[in-house]
């Protein structure tokens, strides 16, 4: 895969191509982690963290309580 850099505004820029951002689910707006190591510059879509994910919850997508069963050994429940 190959980009072409450019001048954006003091800094340089490439674009991201578009299969890429799709297999990744990068979006506009969307951050990544960007590594720089032995002369290459690594790029990841940003991992998930736990708190990220708790406030995609809301009152609308919540699911109901799920029921486990009966106990049918020595479980606690």
């Amino acid at each position: 895969m190959q980009a072409v850099v450019q001048k954006w505004g003091n800094s340089l820029g490439f674009r991201i191509p578009s299969h890429w951002a799709k297999d990744n689910n990068v979006k506009n707006g969307s951050k990544i982690e960007v590594i720089a190591e032995k002369g290459k510059i690594v790029i990841l879509p940003q991992k998930k963290t736990l708190d990220g994910m708790l406030k995609m919850v809301s009152s609308e997508n919540i699911h109901s309580e799920i029921s486990a069963g009966f106990s049918v050994g020595k479980e606690e429940w």
